[in-house]
């Protein structure tokens, strides 16, 4: 699919936006994605297992993600554990998503509804 549009997929739902996040930088399993999210956003967003695997089945079946096969992670227990990456689609994805919210900012940081220095206090970026 390395000519799929992605305007098809925008905009994300923010939790579908935060699971391909979760994906960027290591292939995980589901309840590292789960914690990556909550800690990311210091708890104001859970994802709970039913959204979560719902997710990452209709993301699987349309090319955004792909399961990598089983694995323990000896850090939360010896149990195997399905792990996902991101598609090089899955990435263009995300990429046009943040793209999308960026745009919103600058309007919302143009109109003067928001102030770049508060952005950089907040540490928008991590």
């Amino acid at each position: 699919m390395p000519s799929a549009k992605v305007e098809k997929w925008l905009p994300l739902s923010t939790s579908d936006f935060h699971i391909l996040l979760s994906l960027v930088s290591a292939e995980a399993h589901g309840y590292a994605i789960m914690r990556e999210v909550s800690e990311r956003t210091g708890g104001r967003m859970r994802i709970g297992p039913g959204t979560l695997y719902g997710a990452i089945k209709r993301m699987v079946a349309e090319g955004l993600i792909a399961e990598v096969g089983d694995r323990t992670d000896p850090k939360v227990d010896p149990e195997r554990r399905r792990y996902y990456r991101l598609t090089p689609l899955g990435r263009r994805v995300a990429a046009a998503e943040a793209g999308r919210l960026a745009e919103l900012v600058c309007v919302a940081t143009t109109k003067k509804l928001i102030s770049a220095e508060g952005l950089k206090l907040r540490g928008a970026h991590s």
